[in-house]
């Protein structure tokens, strides 16, 4: 019998765990507690979460009994989750990174904390995030969060307090939430796998920023590709309360683990797109080659995976379509999508955004409005959108692709002082890739590649067909088995007595 570990373990590793005794779910989840408390405000540092749930080793000696006495609860049984602090768990405040709304709590939890739940999961702490959902992980309420891999840099954002916690080992699985590309930049800069599904397949029900909204998601944030599937399993679902859902009915398979085949690349059409189309990137310089030749390695693995690479595949008009984005919802539908949120709350501190926005506070605490354009008109975005979604379809069709490939940053991450100062150069996000969300439909993700020469982590974006999410998995998973690029960070090594 293979001794459990608890570095980089993964679902499957503690499942057997826990059928073959060798540990408790109690046992399990203190082991992870106490790497928050070496390793997040002590140590390194990292600061990556804003809330411990002390209800946490009590629900779990809960679901050690309940395994006793009846079996696992479901493929999540006893495995611990950290969930980004803009998704409600009942008790528990959502804070949003704001000092703002420290005392706001839900009394219902998201529905897919309640999916979660209901397939044996823990949720053992909420985690950071860009102050109201937007940029870079920095909050009024808890200061920046720390790269594991380089602490002087930010893990991105918005999603950063995830990403550095799942990458430090401080809980098994985690959520975060994408509206641009806060989900899979900081998965790759934090060397994990991270999923933005095809719309509605996932409720944003009890998540901030969700219906009318189609651009905002939920997604898993993994350490493995195998992981992110098991996950994936237990969020998607239709749900009456988010009507987004009603797009996902009916696409979702018995299970995305039957997607997870290591030849998965054997034979699979590619298309590589090199077009330069993050925030602000900066083509000719230093930072932007270095991804640049990182990425030019990855694509050379595709090859030796036996994938046939059709590079470059050009998109007429890329840039210009982009340029076009602006946000998805009016006025009048922004303070729909607010009141549905904080409805679910018994102590909302603001009725409505704009009520928000006055607060004499705001300016103080929410530095970031917006990383789109302001001066385009939607009927202008929307007609782009359509455009480009035909284009890439019929890109796709015409060369028999299974997925398209981009780099999923476009730059390295940039220092935390100069986004806390907010230095001459500094560009909050430089460097995202946000095809996917500009286009809505599509579903996107993100695994380990090859790191840049300096060491830092690197991601592969591979991007499918509407509601093709399988497919998009199982190259993933593919690339990554063949590859191995996950590696621990060391800021955050085996504490002493450690299994």
């Amino acid at each position: 019998m293979q001794a459990f570990s608890l570095l980089e373990a993964t679902i499957s590793d503690t499942m057997t765990a826990y059928v073959t005794g060798q540990l408790s779910v109690r046992q399990v989840v203190q082991l992870y507690l106490d790497r928050i408390d070496a390793y997040d405000q002590r140590g390194p540092s990292i600061n990556s979460i804003i809330t411990v749930r002390s209800e946490a080793l009590d629900e779990a000696q809960q679901l050690d009994e309940a395994w006793r006495t009846s079996g696992p609860l479901g493929p999540l049984h006893g495995i611990p989750v950290i969930v980004k602090d803009q998704i409600d768990l009942e008790g528990t405040a959502t804070t949003l990174g704001s000092v703002l709304f420290r005392e706001y709590r839900p009394k219902r939890d998201a529905f897919i904390v309640k999916e979660l739940k209901r397939a044996g999961a823990i949720i053992v702490a909420k985690s950071t995030l860009a102050e109201m959902a937007s940029g870079d992980t920095h909050g009024s309420l808890f200061g920046s969060t720390r790269n594991p891999y380089a602490l002087q840099l930010t893990p991105g954002g918005s999603s950063g307090g995830t990403a550095a916690s799942i990458a430090a080992n401080f809980g098994m699985v985690g959520i975060g939430q994408e509206s641009y590309a806060s989900l899979r930049r900081p998965a790759a800069w934090c060397c994990l796998a991270g999923m933005r599904a095809s719309p509605g397949l996932i409720s944003r029900s009890g998540t901030f920023g969700g219906w009318p909204s189609r651009m905002g998601s939920p997604g898993p944030m993994t350490r493995s590709v195998a992981d992110l599937a098991v996950l994936l399993d237990a969020m998607v679902g239709y749900d009456g309360e988010d009507p987004l859902t009603a797009y996902g009915y009916g696409h979702i398979p018995s299970t995305y683990t039957a997607y997870l085949d290591e030849n998965g690349l054997d034979g699979a059409r590619v298309g590589v797109l090199r077009q330069p189309m993050g925030v602000e990137s900066q083509p000719g310089g230093a930072d932007f080659a270095a991804v640049g030749a990182a990425f030019d390695a990855s694509v050379a693995e595709l090859t030796a995976c036996g994938a046939t690479v059709v590079d470059p595949l050009v998109i007429p008009n890329l840039t210009e379509l982009l340029a076009t984005r602006v946000g998805d919802l009016t006025p009048d539908e922004s303070e729909q999508s607010w009141r549905l949120y904080f409805r679910r709350g018994a102590n909302a501190p603001f009725a409505t955004p704009t009520e928000f926005q006055r607060s004499p506070e705001y300016e103080k605490v929410v530095t970031r409005h917006g990383v789109w354009s302001q001066g385009q008109s939607r009927d202008v975005y929307l007609r782009a959108r359509d455009e480009l979604m035909t284009t890439i379809l019929k890109l796709m069709a015409d060369h028999r692709l299974d997925a398209i490939v981009y780099k999923s940053v476009e730059h390295q991450p940039q220092a935390v002082s100069a986004g806390v100062t907010r230095a001459a150069g500094y560009v909050d996000g430089r460097g995202s890739t946000h095809l996917n969300t500009f286009l809505v439909e599509v579903p996107a993700i993100t695994v380990p590649a090859v790191p840049t020469a300096a060491g830092l982590p690197t991601g592969i974006t591979f991007q499918g067909r509407p509601y093709d999410d399988g497919t998009c998995i199982k190259l993933a998973y593919a690339y990554e088995r063949a590859t191995l690029h996950r590696s621990p960070p060391s800021s955050t090594p085996p504490l002493p007595g450690e299994p």
